[in-house]
C-alpha cells in the first residue's frame, strides 16, 4: 500500500454531496466498458484492454464501470458457487493493474440482474441444482441459500490478491467503489420491500468486509412507493412496478452515493426524438435535487447513451445527448450540488463489433463525439484542479466554483 499511496493515488471517498481524493473535491467523466475482464482472459485479445484504456485516457476520462463477474458462462470467472477459473481471476488482476497504469479508477460491479455474463438467473440455476424449490429468479434476493452464495462472490473478489500487484483489492485505490449489482429488479415484489431488504444486508455486508471503499447500488433510479409524488418523473408507470425505490435504497445504511441510468431510447419510445432530450434533462434534474435534499450525497449518471439501431438515429443526436448530460452536470458542479459525474456507455476500441449492442462509441470513427468528450474533460479539470480554490484568472473569488461561475465561457 506503501507505493501506491506514495504517488497520491488514494481512495476515493465522499463528503456531504461530493466525491474528494486527498482533501479535495473530485469531479468524474467516465466510461463504461463491460467485457473488460473477459477480453483479458485470452492473450489474443488482452491488448483491447490496454487500447480502451489509452483512448479514454487520452480525451480525459478517469473512472471506468465494469463487470467482476462472470457467472457459469462463456470464460466464466465463477464456475459454479465459490468454484473459480484462476486464469479469469488473473485477467481481472490484469485489467486493475493496467487501470492504474493509465490514472484511471474503476467501479466494479458484483453481478447482473440480466442474464448476460450469468447474473442473477444464473445463480437461481445453481440453486435449482443444489435442490433448492425455486420459482423465480426474483427470489435471488429472499433465499438463503442465494444469498450466502452472492456473499461468498463478494468475499472472494474483496480479499482477492492481484497477482500482478500484489495488492488487495480492498486496500486498492485504483478500485473507486464496489457496485452491488447492475440494474436490480424484483417484479415479484413491487412493495420495494424484498429488494430494499437485500440491499441492505449487502451493503453492510461489503461495509463489514472493506470499510475504506465506497458502496453504491446499480439501480436505475426509478421511484417507487414510498415517493409517490416524484412518481411523475418516472419515464412509464411500468418504472413504479419493478421493486426499485430510489431515495429509500439510497438512504440505506453503507451506500454511499447514487447511481442513475437514463435510456430514453428503451424507456420512452425508440424513435430518436428531442422528447428524450427533454426526458434527459428533468430525469437528472429531479436526482439531483433528490440527492441533495434527501440524500446528502452525490449522485453519478452510471450509464447513459444511444443506441444506433434506433429509427432516427445520426451521430449528431448522439453528440446532442451526450452534450445534454454534461451541461446538466456542469450546472449542478457550478453550484456546488451533488451532479458529480456521469458515465458513457459504452467506449470501445475498433475491431470489437461483435460485442456491440448498438451503443458503442468508437473514439477514431466519432471525431465530433471525441472532441465533445475532450472539451467536457478539461472543463472538468479545471474544476479539480483548482480544488486549492486559487484561480488561475487571479480573480478575488471565494472558490473554485464561483471563479467557474465568473468565467462562464469555461
Amino acid at each position: 500500500m506503501k507505493d501506491v499511496e506514495d504517488d497520491g493515488w488514494q481512495m476515493v471517498e465522499t463528503k456531504w454531496n461530493q466525491f474528494i481524493v486527498n482533501g479535495q473535491p473530485y469531479y468524474v467523466n467516465g466510461f463504461n466498458t463491460y467485457w473488460l475482464m473477459v477480453m483479458a482472459a485470452d492473450q489474443s485479445t488482452r491488448g483491447k484492454v490496454s487500447e480502451v484504456f489509452q483512448q479514454a485516457s487520452s480525451v480525459g476520462l478517469t473512472v471506468c464501470r465494469t463487470w467482476a463477474f462472470n457467472d457459469g458462462q462463456w470464460r466464466a470467472l465463477q464456475k459454479s458457487p465459490s468454484v473459480y477459473d484462476e486464469e479469469v481471476f488473473k485477467a481481472l488482476d490484469f485489467v486493475v493493474s493496467e487501470a492504474k497504469k493509465y490514472k484511471i479508477r474503476l467501479i466494479l460491479c458484483l453481478v447482473n440482474n440480466w442474464d448476460a455474463y450469468g447474473g442473477k438467473p444464473q445463480y437461481v440455476k445453481w440453486g435449482k441444482a443444489a435442490g433448492l424449490n425455486l420459482t423465480s429468479d426474483d427470489e435471488f434476493f429472499s433465499h438463503p441459500t442465494l444469498r450466502s452464495y452472492y456473499k461468498a462472490h463478494v468475499k472472494a473478489v474483496l480479499n482477492r490478491v492481484n497477482t500482478s500487484t500484489n495488492i488487495t483489492y480492498k486496500d486498492d485505490p485504483t478500485i473507486f467503489a464496489w457496485e452491488l449489482m447492475n440494474e436490480p429488479r424484483c417484479t415479484l415484489d413491487p412493495s420495494g420491500d424484498t429488494l430494499q431488504s437485500w440491499i441492505a444486508e449487502m451493503a453492510v455486508y461489503v461495509k463489514s468486509l472493506d470499510a475504506k471503499h465506497l458502496v453504491e447500488i446499480g439501480v436505475e433510479g426509478f421511484y417507487g412507493p414510498s415517493a409517490p409524488a416524484r412518481a411523475q418523473f418516472n419515464p412509464n408507470s411500468f418504472a413504479t412496478q419493478v421493486g426499485t425505490d430510489f431515495i429509500r435504497n439510497h438512504q440505506t445504511l453503507g451506500v454511499d452515493f447514487a447511481s442513475v441510468h437514463i435510456y430514453a431510447d428503451s424507456w420512452i419510445s425508440q424513435t430518436i426524438s428531442d422528447a428524450h432530450l427533454q426526458f434527459t434533462t428533468t430525469w437528472m434534474e429531479a436526482h439531483i435535487e433528490d440527492a441533495e435534499k434527501y440524500l446528502g450525497m452525490p449522485v453519478i449518471f452510471a450509464e447513459f447513451g444511444v443506441s444506433s439501431k434506433d429509427p432516427g438515429y445520426n451521430s449528431s443526436f448522439r453528440d446532442a445527448l451526450i452534450s445534454t448530460v454534461y451541461k446538466t452536470v456542469l450546472n449542478s458542479t457550478k453550484k456546488g450540488g451533488s451532479g458529480a459525474g456521469s458515465l458513457l456507455w459504452q467506449l470501445f476500441p475498433e475491431g470489437m463489433d461483435n460485442m456491440d449492442d448498438g451503443y458503442a462509441i468508437v473514439l477514431a470513427k466519432s471525431p465530433s463525439t471525441l472532441n465533445l468528450i475532450s472539451l467536457h474533460s478539461s472543463k472538468l479539470a479545471i474544476f479539480n484542479s483548482m480544488c486549492s480554490w486559487k484561480c488561475h484568472w487571479g480573480c478575488k473569488k471565494k472558490n473554485a466554483l464561483e471563479t467557474i461561475i465568473y468565467h462562464d465561457d469555461l
